[in-house]
C-alpha cells in the first residue's frame, strides 16, 4: 500500500530475487505515483508486478483488485509502509482489521509508522500539519502495536525500524528515529 515513487530495490525487486515468480501488487491512489510506476517498475519474466488505482480508505477496492493477481487462498504478506499516519485513529484501525481479516492463515503484515516518542519530532510533524497538507497523525509505539490485533507478533517485537536489522553494518550505527514497526502473522 502506498506505493511511493519508484526508487532502487523496489518490494518486487527484492522478493523476485529470491523467488523469481513471485507476484506483487501496489497500490496508490496518487496518479503521478501510478504512471512512474507503471513506466519503471517491471517484473521478473516468471512473476509478476502490478498495480492498483486504489485509496487506502476503500480496502474493499484494494482486496478486489489484488484478488485479480493474487491467489487469496495462499499465503501474502501486506505491507501498509508510512502510510497509517495519513489516517485518523477511528479510520487507521478498522481500515488494517479489514485489510487482515480477508487474508488467509499464514499471512504477514508489515507495518511501519511515524512514533511520537520524541518532543522536537512531534513539533515538526505538528509545524508540517499546519502547512495545509493533509495532516500525519503519529502514535506511541502501543498505538502502533496496536494494528497487529490477533496477529502472532515476530521478534522483536514493534521497535524502532533500525532494531529490525541485528546483522552488523559495515556503517555507522543507525541515528536515532523515530519510525516504529513490526512484523505480525496470521495464525
Amino acid at each position: 500500500m502506498g506505493t511511493g515513487l519508484p526508487t532502487v530495490d523496489n518490494t518486487h525487486e527484492v522478493a523476485q530475487r529470491t523467488a523469481p515468480s513471485r507476484r506483487v501488487v501496489y497500490a496508490d491512489n496518487d496518479p503521478l505515483v501510478l504512471v512512474h510506476a507503471m513506466a519503471l517498475l517491471t517484473s521478473s519474466a516468471e512473476g509478476s508486478c502490478d498495480y492498483i488505482d486504489a485509496d487506502l480508505h476503500d480496502p474493499g477496492a484494494i482486496l478486489d483488485g489484488a484478488a485479480t493477481i493474487l491467489d487469496f487462498s495462499r499465503p501474502v504478506g501486506l505491507m501498509l509502509m508510512g502510510i497509517m499516519g495519513h489516517s485518523t485513529d477511528e479510520e487507521a484501525y478498522p481500515i488494517v482489521q479489514r485489510l487482515v481479516s480477508a487474508l488467509p492463515s499464514g499471512c504477514y503484515l508489515t507495518l511501519a509508522d511515524g512514533a511520537d516518542v520524541s518532543e522536537a519530532f512531534q513539533k515538526a510533524q505538528e509545524g508540517y500539519n499546519n502547512s495545509g497538507v493533509t495532516p500525519y497523525h503519529l502514535r506511541s509505539p502501543g498505538q502502533i502495536a496496536r494494528f497487529f490485533g490477533n496477529l502472532e507478533l515476530i521478534e522483536p517485537g514493534v521497535v524502532p525500524c533500525a532494531d529490525w536489522r541485528p546483522d552488523p553494518s559495515p556503517f555507522a550505527p543507525p541515528t536515532e528515529a523515530y519510525v516504529y514497526g513490526g512484523v505480525g502473522r496470521k495464525v
